[in-house]
C-alpha cells in the first residue's frame, strides 16, 4: 500500500476470490509491523513508481521493504505476483540480498506515459490470450538460468516465473479479466494445504 495500483488489485481479488468461492482477508502493507503482523499467504508488489516505493518503503517509518525482501527470501514457496514497478523491485531488490525474480529488468524502456499501450499478450501460466495494459512499462534485458517466460507480447517476453514469483512488466490488475489473481490465489492455498 505504498504508491500504485493497489486498489485495483483489491478489486481483482476479491473478484477472483467471488469466482473461486472462497473468502479471501486481504492486508494493507504499509510497514514492517503490519507484514509481520499479517503473516500473509500470498504477496502483490502493485506498478506505479519503484523509486517512490523504494524512498518510501526504506523510510525509518515504513521499512517494508527490507522485511518483506527478508519473509521472501526465508520462504521461496510463499506466492508473490509484481505488476510493472512491482516486477522492478523483485528483479532489482537494491538491497544486500539477491533477487526475489531471477531477470533484468529496464525501467521505463517503452517509453513515456504518452507511449503507453493495450495489447493482447500470450499468457502460457494461464494458457491463453490476455488483454495487456502497459504503462510506461519496464523490459527484461536478460532472465536467469532460475526464471521460465511465462507471458509473451510477440516474441518479447513481458512475464517470467522464478518458483512461485511471477513477475508482469504489464497491469492485469487494470484489466477486466482477474486470472492472474485467481492464478495467485489457487497457488497460496496449493502451498497452504
Amino acid at each position: 500500500m505504498l504508491q500504485g495500483a493497489r486498489h485495483a488489485h483489491m478489486r481483482a481479488l476479491n473478484s477472483a476470490a467471488d469466482e473461486l468461492k472462497i473468502s479471501l482477508e486481504i492486508f494493507e502493507l504499509r510497514n514492517d509491523r503490519d507484514l509481520i503482523n499479517a503473516n500473509p499467504h500470498a504477496i502483490i508488489l502493485p506498478g506505479g513508481e519503484s523509486t517512490t516505493m523504494r524512498l518510501t518503503g526504506n523510510d525509518i517509518s515504513s521499512r517494508l521493504l527490507p522485511e518483506l525482501f527478508r519473509m521472501l527470501r526465508r520462504n521461496s514457496e510463499l506466492p508473490v505476483m509484481g505488476t510493472c514497478a512491482g516486477a522492478i523491485l523483485l528483479s532489482d531488490p537494491q538491497d544486500d540480498g539477491g533477487k526475489i525474480v531471477d531477470a533484468n529488468v529496464d525501467r521505463n524502456a517503452y517509453g513515456r506515459q504518452s507511449e503507453s499501450f493495450q495489447s493482447v499478450v500470450n499468457a502460457k501460466i494461464i494458457s491463453r490470450e490476455f488483454p495487456g495494459v502497459f504503462i510506461r512499462a519496464p523490459r527484461f534485458s536478460s532472465l536467469g538460468s532460475e526464471s521460465t517466460p511465462i507471458v509473451f507480447h510477440g516474441e518479447e517476453i513481458v512475464g517470467v516465473r522464478t518458483k512461485n514469483r511471477i513477475a508482469l512488466t504489464f497491469h492485469p490488475e487494470l484489466s477486466k479479466d482477474n486470472s492472474f489473481h485467481k492464478w495467485l490465489i489457487s497457488t497460496a492455498l496449493e502451498v497452504k494445504s
